[in-house]
């Protein structure tokens, strides 16, 4: 019973575009009608069973033409021969030379039914692998996945939905619309998918149509906060100022200790020149935040809401501490040049732009406002 471990980057395996192997050639090498069992990561705790296949075609190559060939190293899923050269080499570490014997085997998955061993839920084990590489933001490869588990069921409501998220983070609106348009079909008053097709329409600029589905999804479960504070931000994207905040404190009534809600009030609060409720706001959610972890953006915004008030030895504390969570931010070493040249410390305003336009060399403000302070030294 020949075992063959993939790496799980090996994803054509689940598309079936994947039908060869190449491997260092075995004591006793496989043979044209050879059982896989085939298996994902099989001394890891991922450890997955994926399908059997038999083997059609095993071709015994030495590693000096293995090398030689791009074609075949392509279809084993490297850039080139070279790459396939360099990879193996740290795989078989000193075993290789140029007259070691590799097999090239192809094979062809078998139905379940027709399994030697354990049979496994094949959606749900192609579903799991989705949602992982969903999850880690690989988004090109779980649409795979998805495409993939639907050939199983095609009307699943949660494959469908989850296709959707992922095509809308591809950028694929109208792919994505379809994917939610038919879990509709099946379950119209899914408050969830409803709102998931709304911020795809929002993410493709038909905001109005969005409110339209938002508010669906609102009057289905009125006291949802994640779908009550996308309702909102849609509110916000439309310029509908005061429903916003209005929608924002009706989230906050069900979900106090939501920091991103805190956020959002606290952005729209300062759009509308309250800064002093703005300032709660933040404070608020920088609270929340710092239960569980800082974040830089939170004492960015802090930040700026202090500056705004004049209150700038606070302002430049929070935009250094915004500092040590994310050294690398532009921005806020701009924020911190603009707090300095407030307080008159102009050479140190100089040094906070100039590291800004170290990281980013386009950002044109931290440029001019750096002159302006050379000025003044």
């Amino acid at each position: 019973m020949p075992i063959l471990s993939f790496g799980s980057r090996n994803i054509d395996l689940i598309t079936g575009k994947k039908t060869m192997t190449i491997r260092k050639l075995w004591k006793k090498p496989l043979k044209v009608g050879d059982r896989l069992h085939c298996y994902w990561n099989l001394v890891s705790k991922e450890r997955n069973k994926i399908f059997e296949a038999e083997v059609v075609d095993v071709e015994v190559l030495k590693f000096e033409n293995l090398i030689k060939n791009d074609k075949l190293s392509q279809e084993e899923g490297f850039k080139n021969a070279s790459d396939l050269a360099s990879e193996f080499k740290k795989m078989y570490l000193d075993e290789i030379k140029e007259d070691t014997l590799f097999q090239v085997i192809r094979f062809k998955k078998l139905p379940i039914e027709d399994w030697e061993g354990e049979k496994i839920d094949e959606k749900a084990m192609i579903t799991q692998r989705a949602d992982i590489l969903f999850d880690s933001g690989k988004y090109d490869k779980s649409a795979m996945c998805y495409n993939a588990a639907l050939k199983f069921d095609p009307s699943d409501i949660y494959i469908l939905n989850k296709k959707g998220d992922n095509l809308t983070r591809l950028g694929k609106f109208e792919e994505a619309l379809d994917c939610y348009n038919r879990a509709l079909k099946i379950e119209p008053n899914n408050e969830y998918i409803l709102n998931n097709k709304a911020i795809t329409l929002l993410n493709s600029g038909n905001s109005y149509e969005a409110l339209k589905y938002s508010d669906k999804a609102v009057q289905i479960n009125p006291r949802n906060a994640v779908i009550l504070y996308w309702r909102g931000f849609i509110l916000e994207m439309l310029g509908k100022t005061y429903e916003a905040l209005e929608t924002y404190d009706n989230v906050l009534k069900i979900d106090s200790d939501n920091p991103e809600v805190w956020n959002a009030r606290g952005n729209l609060l300062t759009d509308m020149g309250e800064t002093e409720k703005a300032l709660e706001a933040y404070d608020k959610a920088l609270e929340l935040v710092l239960e569980d972890e800082p974040t830089a953006t939170a004492w960015n915004r802090k930040g700026n809401a202090l500056l705004e008030l004049g209150r700038f030895k606070e302002a430049l504390n929070c935009y250094e501490e915004a500092l040590k969570l994310d050294k690398k931010n532009d921005v806020i070493w701009g924020n911190k040049g603009v707090v300095l040249m407030e307080l008159s410390r102009f050479q140190e305003a100089v040094g906070a732009f100039n590291k800004s336009l170290l990281i980013n060399s386009q950002n044109d403000d931290a440029r001019v406002l750096r002159d302006e302070c050379l000025e003044n030294l």
